[in-house]
C-alpha cells in the first residue's frame, strides 16, 4: 500500500503503519514495514532505506484512515483512503509525467544544473498536480486508481552527475507531491527514464511481481486485478518477448475468469509521434503482438511519445521488411526537421518527397509504408462503439505534465483512428463495466475532450438476423452441390465463418431456388436464411435443319439439373434485335411459317421456373438456316 523513503542509520527499526475504518480508525490493524537498504547520499553520507507495507483485507466502498511512523517515532497526521466499488469502476490513465524533463541542461555537478533541475521539478510537479486534480474532479472523486505508462521522472542514473542514484530523488519527491496521491493508488510502468536506477523500485510497491521481464535493475513484470479486469504491467525495457509471454500466461492462468485483459507498457508500439516508427519500436511490436493476440488481450496502454493516439481495432500485424535504426535515424532527422522557424506546429513536415529517387529515401519510405500495417485493421464499424472485436485497441497517452512534447509524424499511419497534439497536458478517464470499456480523453487547459468517446462492448450476444449478407449471387448449374462464399457483416464488422457462424445449404444442386441458412455461434445467436438462384448452364444447340414448306427442325442437347424447358429464339438479324421466342419442354422442335428463301438466326436458352418466373441460362451458339 505505501512505499516511502526514509533517511536512516543501518540499525533503524522498521516503522509501522496503522490503518482503520473512519476517523476513529475502528478495527485498526498495525503493519510493520518491510525494509530495503536503498542508497547513500554521497554528499551527506546519509544512508536511506525503503519501507513498504501491504495492507490486506480492506472492504470495498469503505473510508479508511492510515498513519505511519516517522523517523522520530511519532506518527503522521492520519490520511483518508476511501476504497471504491470493484463493479462499474473508473480509473485514470496518464502518460510520461517525466518530472524534471523541462530542465534542458545536461547533468553536471554544478549549482547551475541543480538549480535548473529544482526549477523544472517545481514547474512540472505543479502541472502534474493540476492534471491529477482535474482527472479526479472529472470522475467526481470516484477514480479507483491511476495507471501510468512510464517515465515517472527525467534523470537517469547514467546521465546523473557522478552516475548517482540520488540525483532523481528530487524528481520522485515532485512526482509524489500531489496531495491527491495520499488517497489515490498509482500503478506505474517502467519507462526508459526509470529503468537504469533502482531508485524507482524504492518508491513503488508493486503486487505479484515477477522476475520475468526484469532488466536486472528495477524488477520485472507485475499484475493486479480490479473487479473484472486483469492488468498486466510489462517492463519492456527488457525486450525479451518470450519472458513477457510466459509472464502473461502465468498471470492469466492465475486469473482465468477476468472479463477484460489490459496490458500496459511504455513504448508506443502502435503510436503516431516521433518514436513510433523507429525500428527498435516496431521490432518490439512484431514480437509482442502475436503473444497479446494469443492471450486475448483487449486493450494495450502505452506512452513514450508524449502525443495522444488511438488505433483502429488491430489484428495480425507482422513484419514485412528489414530496416535498421541507423538507416532510420539518418533519414528521420532530414524528414522531420522543421528548421529554426518551423512553418508547422504539432505535426512535423515531410521533407522527403514521395517521388524521391534517392535509394536511401526510397528505402525509408518503403519502410514507413510497410509498418502502416494496413492489413491488420479489423473491419469494424467506424464510430464510437465496437462490439465483440477480435483484435486489440492500442492507445498512447500524451504528456500528463507538459514537461516535454513530441511532434506527430507527418504521414499518419493507416492503423491510427485518431491522434492529437497541441502541447497541452492530457489525461484519460476509463470506465469499466461487465461488458463495456469506455475511454474519454481530456485536455487540462479547457477541460474539453480531444477525441470522441470510444467504447468496446464484449460478451454481448447479437442476433444474426440483423446481419447484412453479401456475395450471394446467382450460380450456374454444375451437377454438384453449390456452396457460394458468403460475407456476413454485423455492426460494421465482418464475421468469421466457423467462429461466428456456420452455413447450411439446401436445394443447392439442381437448377432453381437454393437456400443458405446462417446459424450464429459463439457471441452470435439466431439464424438468417438467404436464397440464391441456380440457373441452367449454357444451352447446347445441336442442329437447325430446313424442311419443306417453310419449316425447320431444331435439335437441342438435353440440359442437366431438372430444367423446366428451352426458349428457342429466332431472328432475321444476327444481333437478335427483334426476336420471336418459342418455348418447349422437349429437345426437338419444328419451326413453322418461315419465309421461303429468307435467312434466319437461331439460338436457345434453357430455363427453370422460380416463383412462377422463368430464370434463363446463357444462350447457346447461333446457327444460321435458310428457309425452303
Amino acid at each position: 500500500m505505501v512505499a516511502n523513503i526514509l533517511g536512516a542509520q543501518a540499525d533503524t527499526t522498521a516503522p509501522k503503519l496503522i490503518i482503520g475504518e473512519g476517523r476513529n480508525m475502528k478495527n485498526a490493524k498495525v503493519y510493520v514495514a518491510e525494509q530495503t537498504d536503498a542508497t547513500t547520499n554521497t554528499k551527506t553520507n546519509e544512508a536511506y532505506v525503503s519501507n513498504k507495507v501491504t495492507a490486506t483485507g480492506l472492504s470495498a466502498n469503505t473510508v479508511y484512515y492510515y498513519s505511519y511512523e516517522k523517523e522520530d517515532g511519532t506518527y503522521t497526521e492520519p490520511a483518508e483512503y476511501a476504497t471504491k466499488s470493484t463493479n462499474n469502476y473508473s480509473f485514470i490513465f496518464v502518460g510520461d509525467p517525466q518530472i524534471g524533463s523541462s530542465n534542458e541542461l545536461k547533468g553536471s555537478d554544478t549549482a547551475e544544473f541543480y538549480q535548473a533541475q529544482s526549477d523544472a521539478v517545481r514547474n512540472d510537479s505543479f502541472n502534474w498536480n493540476t492534471t491529477l486534480n482535474e482527472a479526479m474532479d472529472k470522475t467526481g472523486g470516484n477514480a479507483s486508481f491511476v495507471v501510468s505508462a512510464g517515465d515517472q521522472i527525467q534523470t537517469t542514473k547514467k546521465k546523473s552527475p557522478g552516475k548517482s542514484e540520488m540525483t532523481s530523488e528530487i524528481e520522485y519527491t515532485g512526482y509524489l507531491s500531489p496531495d491527491v496521491l495520499k488517497s489515490l493508488p498509482v500503478a506505474t510502468t517502467v519507462g526508459n527514464h526509470d529503468a537504469d536506477n533502482a531508485n524507482y523500485t524504492y518508491h513503488f510497491n508493486t503486487p505479484n511481481s515477477s522476475d520475468l521481464g526484469s532488466n536486472g535493475v528495477v524488477g520485472g513484470d507485475y499484475y493486479f486485478t480490479y473487479g473484472n479486469t486483469l492488468f498486466m504491467m510489462l517492463n519492456t525495457q527488457d525486450t525479451n518477448a518470450a519472458e513477457h509471454k510466459q509472464f502473461m500466461e502465468q498471470a492469466i492462468a492465475a486469473n482465468p475468469n477476468c472479463t477484460w485483459r489490459v496490458v500496459t507498457l511504455h513504448q508506443d508500439i502502435y503510436g503516431s509521434a516521433e518514436h513510433s516508427n523507429e525500428p527498435e519500436i516496431t521490432n518490439l511490436r512484431y514480437t509482442l503482438v502475436p503473444y497479446f493476440e494469443a492471450n486475448d488481450v483487449d486493450v494495450v496502454l502505452t506512452g513514450h511519445d508524449h502525443a495522444y493516439s488511438r488505433t483502429h481495432i488491430l489484428e495480425g500485424g507482422h513484419k514485412t521488411v528489414e530496416y535498421t535504426d541507423d538507416e532510420f535515424d539518418a533519414k528521420l532527422d532530414k524528414d522531420m526537421d522543421a528548421g529554426e522557424n518551423p512553418a508547422t506546429r504539432y505535426e512535423a513536415p515531410a521533407n522527403i518527397s514521395a517521388d524521391s529517387k534517392e535509394p536511401a529515401d526510397v528505402a525509408y519510405l518503403n519502410y514507413l509504408n510497410a509498418v502502416m500495417d494496413k492489413d491488420a485493421i479489423e473491419d469494424t464499424e467506424k464510430g464510437e462503439t465496437v462490439v465483440n472485436p477480435d483484435g486489440i485497441l492500442y492507445m498512447t497517452a500524451n504528456s500528463s505534465s507538459g514537461s516535454k512534447y513530441y511532434d506527430l509524424v507527418p504521414r499518419m499511419q493507416s492503423y491510427i483512428a485518431n491522434r492529437w497534439q497541441e502541447d497541452v497536458p492530457t489525461y484519460s478517464v476509463i470506465d469499466v463495466t461487465d461488458n463495456t470499456f469506455t475511454i474519454n480523453t481530456y485536455r487540462t487547459d479547457n477541460d474539453q475532450k480531444i477525441d470522441e468517446t470510444f467504447t468496446i462492448k464484449k460478451g454481448v450476444t447479437e442476433d444474426i438476423k440483423s446481419a447484412s449478407v453479401g456475395n450471394v449471387k446467382n450460380q450456374i448449374y454444375t451437377g454438384k452441390q453449390i456452396q457460394p462464399a458468403i460475407k456476413v457483416t454485423l455492426n460494421g464488422k465482418t464475421l468469421k465463418a466457423g467462429k461466428d457462424y456456420t452455413v447450411t445449404y439446401t436445394d443447392n444442386k439442381n437448377t432453381g431456388l437454393a437456400k443458405a441458412t446462417i446459424n450464429g455461434i459463439g457471441k452470435y445467436t439466431g439464424t438468417q436464411t438467404v436464397t440464391f438462384k441456380i440457373v441452367p448452364k449454357k444451352a447446347v444447340l445441336k442442329t437447325v435443319k430446313a424442311g419443306k414448306s417453310g419449316t425447320a427442325t431444331v435439335t437441342i442437347g438435353k440440359a442437366g439439373g431438372k430444367v423446366s424447358g428451352y426458349a428457342i429464339q429466332v431472328s432475321t438479324d444476327s444481333s437478335f434485335k427483334k426476336v420471336t421466342t418459342y418455348r418447349t419442354a422437349k429437345t426437338t422442335y419444328t419451326l413453322k411459317n418461315l419465309s421461303k428463301g429468307k435467312t434466319y438466326y437461331v439460338r436457345v436458352k434453357a430455363f427453370t421456373k422460380v416463383s412462377d418466373k422463368n430464370v434463363y441460362g446463357a444462350a447457346s451458339k447461333t446457327i444460321k438456316v435458310k428457309a425452303k
